[in-house]
């Protein structure tokens, strides 16, 4: 299936797109190369524009240029394509706890078509004031997740609350953590401190 169309299908009808994608079979792999990475590059150049080209101003002091654009643009790449694949093996860890059938096929699935609306929501950080907004696109996700994990994990409806609390609070730990290891890394190299700035 073509990526837009399988974007444009798990927004607008999640529940029929979950049945089609529990009959495919793409690894952890072919989903990284062919989906995440390639949705991924969306907000790792409007985050390169942001920062490379435009900037902000901090008490009259303009933080922002090339190295800040690739700077954060790596560091926003990285962190999304291991914080999906980190999020998967913990999502398919935690299934037994939740009654919850334990294939890690079904939870990168699972995982990685829930990111979709972050991925894309991610391109309004180009505009300032839409950062927010983009943002809060990822919640979308969140209700993606609740659709699909029913359908991809063959959880207990009596189960579904509780997975997915815990499945965000993972993911919410793993982007955090792997953000304050990437921006010591990043700002290390590059030598502007970006742990002391927050961009996304």
């Amino acid at each position: 299936m073509k990526i837009i169309d399988r974007v444009k299908n798990i927004i607008v009808s999640p529940a029929t797109e979950w049945v089609a994608i529990d009959q495919e079979s793409s690894s952890l792999q072919q989903l990284v190369i062919t989906y995440l990475i390639p949705l991924s590059l969306l907000g790792t150049a409007a985050t390169f524009i942001r920062w490379g080209f435009m900037g902000v101003s901090l008490l009259s002091i303009h933080l922002g240029g090339i190295t800040w654009g690739i700077s954060f643009a790596i560091e926003f790449l990285v962190r999304i394509i291991l914080g999906a694949i980190i999020t998967t093996y913990v999502v398919d860890a935690l299934a037994p706890t939740f009654k919850s059938e334990k294939n890690i096929t079904k939870s990168a699935q699972l995982v990685i078509y829930s990111y979709t609306p972050m991925l894309i929501g991610a391109i309004l950080i180009i505009i300032p004031f839409l950062g927010v907004i983009g943002s809060l696109f990822g919640l979308y996700g969140l209700y993606l997740l609740y659709t699909g994990v029913h359908i991809m994990k063959k959880t207990p409806e009596d189960q579904k609350i509780g997975y997915i609390v815990v499945s965000i609070l993972v993911l919410i730990a793993v982007h955090f953590v792997i953000g304050m290891i990437l921006s010591s890394v990043f700002g290390g190299m590059m030598g502007i401190g970006m742990g002391t700035y927050s961009h996304l």
